[in-house]
């Protein structure tokens, strides 16, 4: 007979937060991302990148992924063409433009060929982020799958900084991704206060799971512990 733990069965599959971990460079990080529960795992294509890693190398982490867990291409304001060839050589993959693409670059790259993508939005740090429009961000880019959410930082690319939470609005018809300068430390507070405010709600890791001082290399326990506190966030807000 088959039987849950009592924590599984508290979690519904509406209610259950997405994992995104990106910035991958090794094959061990990768395995220890699947084994951790992660249902998306992120390679950075932007040379300028300390994780940066080129498309071949991305092609062979990525084909180290069980079936549903989804490969997350990331580009920076990078030509079409080269888009459409990266995502067709990694099987499955979906794109994530954290550049400056236009809702049109988006639609070019991934659009017309039906291939789900996430836009980053760059939310200004401290109150600055008041000025930034989400709402209409979502609505110019509304063919995307989802809209991610990161600190803006000089230059492109997360930045291990985190924005003010509770600045952005209070309705937003979109799916988010709560990025920037997540850790298992904050990230249950992250959920709970944009839970309430999107369609649905995912988390997108990179620096917090980090060995510190070295970008681009994971640390197995920091995978754990990220994903032990996103799913304590779901229990809490199941329970509620």
């Amino acid at each position: 007979m088959i039987t849950t733990s009592p924590s599984a069965q508290l979690v519904s599959p509406a209610s259950r937060t997405r994992i995104k971990m990106c910035g991958f460079t090794r094959e061990r990080d990768v395995d220890a991302a699947v084994a951790a529960g992660a249902d998306a795992v992120g390679f950075v294509l932007y040379a300028k990148s300390p994780r940066y890693v080129p498309l071949e190398r991305a092609a062979e982490l990525a084909r180290r992924l069980p079936p549903f867990v989804t490969p997350v291409l990331l580009f920076v304001n990078e030509d079409t063409a080269k888009i459409r060839a990266a995502c067709a050589g990694v099987t499955g993959a979906i794109a994530q433009f954290h550049g400056d693409e236009s809702p049109q670059d988006c639609w070019a790259a991934c659009g017309s060929e039906a291939r789900p993508y996430l836009r980053a939005a760059r939310i200004p740090l401290g109150d600055a982020g008041r000025g930034f429009d989400l709402l209409k961000f979502a609505q110019d880019y509304s063919q995307a799958q989802a809209i991610l959410l990161d600190a803006h930082i000089d230059g492109f690319g997360g930045g291990g900084q985190t924005f003010t939470w509770s600045l952005l609005p209070p309705n937003v018809d979109a799916h988010l991704v709560l990025s920037g300068g997540l850790t298992a430390a904050n990230v249950i507070d992250g959920i709970r206060a944009l839970r309430p405010r999107c369609k649905s709600l995912a988390v997108d890791v990179s620096s917090g799971i980090e060995v510190p001082g070295h970008k681009g290399i994971k640390d197995a326990d920091r995978m754990s512990e990220f994903v032990t506190a996103v799913r304590q966030a779901d229990q809490l807000l199941c329970n509620k």
